[in-house]
């Protein structure tokens, strides 16, 4: 079968939208950062968006957080991307998705050949996560030192933002004694935060999510399982964030498909080893409140 075509004019227009759109909301959360306001969406809407249409030289500042984030999501999807390449898999280039909230609700690409070895399957799911996380902390370390402490800033505003594990550890290696509420993150390292959800929401062991991919990869007959039972886990975190309902929801109904690998060879040690990684990235990526009313 001839390889697909890719529509470079779809990935480029897509990639370019995207671009814009997180470096305006980069914008606005500096305008917000530089005068020690927490960042308020209602706020970019009425008056930094409109601002920024009759000042576009006003986008400059937000390529810190625009080019950050885009790099993780760049890392990540390209990290597929290789793997496909590797073991001879058919995949389209990164598919990006603008958003005017944070700019982006991510990106993906399309497999469009069948993958027949678990180790394939492994390989790539788990090299998305790994690239993009190694992304993401450089990023995160430098946004953290541009960071700054003004107290309660993190319980204020329209919105509130979940804090990871890694970004607390982060804060106490940057910040020693000060309290989590008290630190305003830079741009820069709220782009590594973005990345940090992404990576946490792609690792979870369901369906055809990067975590299910790796989950298939070491028990395929167990997968349709555990598919459902951590998706029907998610239901009762709804409480902490609505959004998770809807997740759960969707994953209940498309986690019980994947497609069917015949292939009985056992993963390697250092796959074995990947995978333990896999998890701890996760854990330290999860929130069980990404976002709340503030």
């Amino acid at each position: 079968m001839p390889r697909a075509r890719d529509r470079y004019w779809l990935h480029t227009l897509l990639f370019a939208v995207t671009l814009l759109t997180t470096t305006a909301a980069g914008a606005a959360m500096q305008v917000d950062f530089d005068r020690n306001l927490p960042f308020d969406v209602e706020r970019a809407f009425s008056r930094t968006y409109p601002f920024l249409w009759h000042h576009p030289a006003g986008l400059l500042h937000g390529l810190p957080f625009s080019l950050t984030l885009l790099t993780i999501l760049l890392a990540h999807e390209f990290g597929h991307y290789f793997a496909a390449m590797y073991h001879r898999v058919d995949a389209s280039l990164p598919f990006f998705m603008p958003s005017p909230l944070l700019g982006t609700f991510g990106a993906f690409i399309k497999v469009r050949s069948p993958i027949y070895t678990k180790r394939a399957l492994f390989d790539i799911g788990i090299s998305g996560p790994i690239a993009g996380f190694i992304f993401l902390l450089p990023a995160l370390s430098i946004g953290m030192a541009f960071s700054k402490v003004i107290p309660g800033i993190a319980h204020q505003g329209m919105l509130i933002f979940g804090m990871p594990g890694l970004q607390r550890v982060m804060e106490w290696i940057v910040f020693p004694g000060t309290p989590a509420a008290d630190i305003y993150l830079h741009p820069v390292a709220r782009a590594a935060w973005v990345g940090m959800f992404t990576t946490a929401l792609n690792l979870l062991p369901i369906g055809q999510l990067d975590g299910g991919h790796i989950l298939y990869s070491f028990f395929p007959s167990r997968h349709r399982t555990v598919s459902k039972v951590v998706a029907a886990l998610l239901l009762p975190l709804a409480y902490f964030w609505w959004v998770w309902a809807l997740w759960a929801v969707a994953m209940l109904w498309l986690g019980k498909y994947h497609p069917v690998i015949v292939d009985h060879a056992e993963m390697s040690l250092g796959r074995t080893k990947l995978g333990w990684v896999a998890v701890v990235i996760f854990l330290l990526c999860f929130m069980v409140a990404p976002v709340s009313n503030g």
